[in-house]
């Protein structure tokens, strides 16, 4: 049976391409009930004071948050940990950090441990900024005067010189990630991780986070957590998918993993808003109404989207306009797609054909919204009403290059009409 331990190897002479990271079948269990709980601690101290031997299986209301997980990683990689709430991502994480220890298998970390786990993890919220910068830096090993040295670097950094005095308490969630990425970055460690706190903060101090992680790349092991999948596609080479405790899937087939991801969710996949006032959509590629909700597109990344869709007016209209929209998971709006306005010489029943370029999406699995505006023109100025608004109508699935991403823009589509 494996040792139940964590070892942390002190910093030596490293070799690029050196393991940093060795998780050995790890497993740790917890118990749902608070009083059983406490009861099963007690005589899991008392084991260990007797040099007795524990018992590894579950016990009444216990059960496996991460159960039999193994990988490695080496320095220069980014290893991306993905998984619903609930999958063992954080119990993982703070056993990586030495915050706990499993209860069955062995973790060996090598080098310096940097770890920004939660907001605020590791900073006393009653000190300045100043002081826990210092405090952070010594838990890294870093002796007062190589922390002074850095102090400048981090604080630039950070953006934070007038609030470097100020209790961390009195600090926002954003500024909290600025100090903490800031230290972490500036102070190198071999091996860091980063538990979904880019999250939080502006698109700005993102980007120079991104940048700064690429560039520590080179030196260091990275452990990424993120349930944004254009953030694991740009910087992550290789993927551990956790479901209830258990890896589902490793390796470094980013696309692979990632669909797994979203497969593995689809019972929540958005509901079909449906606003009608004058036009009745029978068909979006061959699928009726009732059922094109569950109609999937996959394009490749900076692929064509092409989109046939058979449409019903109940009057008769002159110029006709199509919008789509695109969203990601958290059904934000990434890309607006408008189409020129088309003279339909007051048909009622005719096809459209949509087609939008080089879509530049990361791989993943986006929603699409579709709306028909009436082009009402005058002297001065086009009006435009809405006759119909079917919001999440489509299910678009990128696959193919993991190197590109989305940038939130208009995008020009072309449509043409047959009868």
């Amino acid at each position: 049976m494996i040792d139940s331990t964590h070892t942390q190897i002190n910093k030596s002479t490293a070799q690029q391409g050196e393991i940093l990271v060795k998780v050995e079948r790890v497993s740790k269990k917890f118990c749902k009930d608070l009083k059983r709980s406490l009861w099963y601690g007690i005589r899991d101290i008392a084991s260990d004071l007797f040099g007795l031997k524990k018992n590894q299986e579950l016990r009444k209301d216990e059960f496996w948050a991460v159960d039999d997980v193994s990988f490695e990683l080496r320095r220069g990689e980014c290893l991306g940990l993905i998984g619903h709430n609930g999958a063992g991502k954080s119990t993982l994480l703070k056993m990586l950090n030495g915050l706990i220890n499993p209860d069955k298998g062995k973790i060996t970390m090598k080098g310096r441990i940097g770890a920004l786990i939660e907001l605020g993890a590791g900073f006393n919220p009653i000190l300045t900024g100043r002081e826990n910068v210092f405090n952070n830096g010594a838990v890294l090993g870093f002796t007062q005067k190589e922390i002074a040295a850095k102090y400048k670097a981090i604080v630039e950094f950070a953006e934070l010189e007038e609030f470097m005095d100020t209790p961390v308490q009195n600090y926002s969630s954003g500024m909290k990630v600025r100090l903490g990425f800031a230290v972490a970055a500036q102070m190198e460690p071999d091996v860091l991780i980063i538990d979904e706190v880019l999250a939080v903060g502006d698109v700005g101090f993102k980007t120079k986070c991104f940048n700064t992680i690429v560039k520590m790349i080179e030196k260091t092991s990275i452990i990424f957590v993120s349930h944004s999948m254009p953030q694991i596609s740009r910087i992550c080479e290789r993927l551990v998918f956790l479901k209830n405790g258990v890896v589902f899937f490793q390796g470094s087939d980013l696309v692979k993993g990632i669909n797994l991801y979203f497969d593995s969710n689809l019972s929540q996949k958005p509901r079909l808003e449906k606003v009608e006032t004058g036009i009745s959509m029978n068909e979006i590629n061959g699928c009726s109404l009732e059922n094109f909700i569950s109609k999937d597109i996959s394009i490749h990344s900076e692929g064509d989207i092409n989109i046939q869709m058979a449409l019903s007016l109940k009057e008769p209209i002159s110029f006709l306009k199509v919008g789509l929209i695109i969203g990601d998971q958290d059904l934000k709006q990434l890309i607006a797609v408008r189409s020129d306005k088309v003279f339909i010489e007051s048909m009622n029943d005719f096809n459209i054909d949509l087609k939008i370029p080089n879509i530049p999406l990361s791989i993943g699995t986006y929603y699409m919204s579709v709306s028909f505006h009436e082009v009402i023109q005058n002297k001065e100025h086009n009006l435009y009403r809405i006759i119909a608004n079917y919001k999440n109508a489509i299910t678009l699935k990128v696959v193919g290059n993991s190197e590109s991403s989305y940038v939130p823009m208009l995008w020009s589509a072309s449509v043409n009409l047959t009868k």
